[in-house]
């Protein structure tokens, strides 16, 4: 029974396949919740220098700060987050359609458009676009990126916005909302405090301590850092929620195509044992 045996080999493929799927989502799983609680964490202590970052600004104080002022764009740096594999639905896909529609914008507008890639996948997209500079490109990114990991990236565009080879930076993520809703977004870290965001009651009677221009000098590049930080963070338990769906339901999938086979192989089957029948009755008549 070739066409039997045919499709007992896609059965014994699929179920391989399913094991290796069923694996990876036991793996993103068990990483999703670390990710969520150091994603979860840290949000609010992002959000507080965000809004510390803008309160700064609003109140006047940072108008002699080089890494607050703004200035017309003509060249824009974009810090790309996404995955070193692939195997997580749309997440990369989705990311990466919001990076082509920025570039197309900058493009249009007549801004030269800069990127530092955040894994392979950012990075194998960024080296096939022609107009795009990348000026550095970052893989094995870990789920918890320390001060030192983020020191040379956060340095490296600062310094490029002092020298005023670059005018703004952003960064590209995909923001872990909720389970349910994980969705690609930009924030805009340089030039700083650039958001125009209420300002809690607390930050309008705090009182900086020597004063406002010290604090700004010591901690400015320290709240980048924690903007830069919560997006990778957010990205990674985004990822994993991701990857851990996809592969539930490729699991799925598998387990359906499974079953299809086995009533075909079953239908090959019983067609073979009616043909069988046949020729032996067959034969059993022509010899009377």
């Amino acid at each position: 029974m070739p066409a039997t045996r045919a499709i007992k080999d896609r059965i014994g493929s699929v179920k391989n396949t399913r094991q290796i799927t069923r694996a990876m989502e036991l793996v993103a799983a068990s990483n999703l919740r670390r990710a969520q609680e150091a994603a979860t964490a840290s949000r609010e202590y992002a959000a507080t220098a965000r809004e510390l970052l803008a309160h700064l600004k609003a109140t006047g104080d940072t108008d002699d700060q080089p890494l607050y002022i703004e200035r017309p764009i003509k060249s824009r740096l974009y810090i790309v987050v996404s995955s070193d594999q692939g195997l997580a639905g749309a997440y990369n896909s989705n990311l990466l359609k919001l990076f082509t529609t920025r570039l197309a914008s900058d493009k249009h507008e007549g801004i030269d458009s800069h990127a530092i890639t955040m894994g392979r996948q950012a990075g194998s997209f960024a080296a096939r676009i022609s107009r795009l500079k990348v000026d550095g490109a970052y893989t094995e990114i870990p789920d918890a990126p320390d001060q030192h990991y983020l020191q040379p990236i956060v340095a490296g565009a600062i310094k490029r916005f002092l020298s005023g080879e670059i005018d703004a930076v952003e960064v590209l993520y995909t923001n872990y909302v909720s389970t349910v809703n994980q969705k690609p977004e930009s924030v805009r870290v340089l030039p700083a405090g650039f958001e125009t965001i209420e300002t809690p009651d607390v930050l309008q009677t705090a009182i900086f301590e020597p004063s406002a221009e010290e604090v700004l000098s010591t901690i400015t590049i320290r709240l980048i850092e924690s903007q830069l930080l919560q997006a990778m963070l957010s990205a990674k338990a985004s990822e994993y929620m991701m990857r851990m769906m996809a592969m539930h339901n490729a699991t799925d999938n598998a387990n359906d195509l499974i079953g299809d086979l086995t009533l075909e192989m079953n239908k090959a089957r019983q067609a073979y044992i009616t043909q069988e029948l046949a020729e032996i009755t067959g034969g059993a008549e022509a010899m009377k």
